[in-house]
């Protein structure tokens, strides 16, 4: 991307381009760009040259500190900075240069930085593709999570009815199984008397 345009992805993000404060945070920079030396060459920080010639901070920071490589900064009409993915060291270039960027957001630890990889349209394309695939995923596998958690919610429940069904029915069997067993008392006892009547006789 255009260092205007990430400026625009920073400002989106809640964030700046990064401004540099000291040497610790220059080199941890430098660090982690050295990883994505497959990516890109460099990184738009926040420092510009304004209409005046004067070197700025995009979030107005004091320039306390600065890491600039051998010949730097131009003289030429180059007016963004870039952070050096091999070394680390800034240099100036055309502002229209495609550069990945390093945002900076306050109210976080200032070592906390989101690298972003934007070199090119092309790129962005892909990753567009990429994410809208992830994405898609995501979804069906959400989908397909809700819908097992559903069917054995479902099963356990009806397993739970059919068991209080089997619990409803093996009670009213024993209440009938009980009555007969009553009746059948109160016949051998009729019986009995009658029998004990026909001996008196």
């Amino acid at each position: 991307m255009s260092w205007a345009q990430s400026v625009t992805q920073c400002v989106q993000s809640g964030g700046t381009l990064a401004s540099i404060e000291d040497l610790a945070e220059s080199n941890f920079l430098a660090e982690h760009a050295d990883l994505y030396t497959s990516k890109t060459s460099g990184f738009w920080i926040g420092m510009y040259r304004n209409v005046n010639g004067q070197l700025l901070w995009q979030d107005n920071s004091a320039i306390d500190f600065v890491n600039w490589g051998e010949g730097q900064p131009s003289e030429d009409q180059f007016d963004c900075v870039e952070l050096s993915a091999f070394s680390g060291y800034w240099s100036m270039l055309p502002c229209s240069s495609q550069k990945g960027f390093i945002c900076k957001k306050p109210n976080i630890h200032p070592f906390l930085f989101a690298l972003y990889l934007f070199t090119d349209a092309e790129e962005d394309k892909e990753h567009g593709h990429v994410n809208m695939w992830i994405l898609l995923i995501l979804v069906i596998i959400i989908l397909l999570g809700m819908g097992f958690m559903i069917y054995f919610l479902f099963k356990i429940k009806s397993q739970k009815s059919e068991t209080e069904r089997e619990s409803r029915r093996s009670s009213t069997l024993l209440e009938y199984s009980y009555v007969p067993a009553g009746r059948g008392d109160e016949n051998d006892s009729a019986n009995n008397k009658e029998k004990h009547q026909q001996s008196i006789v």
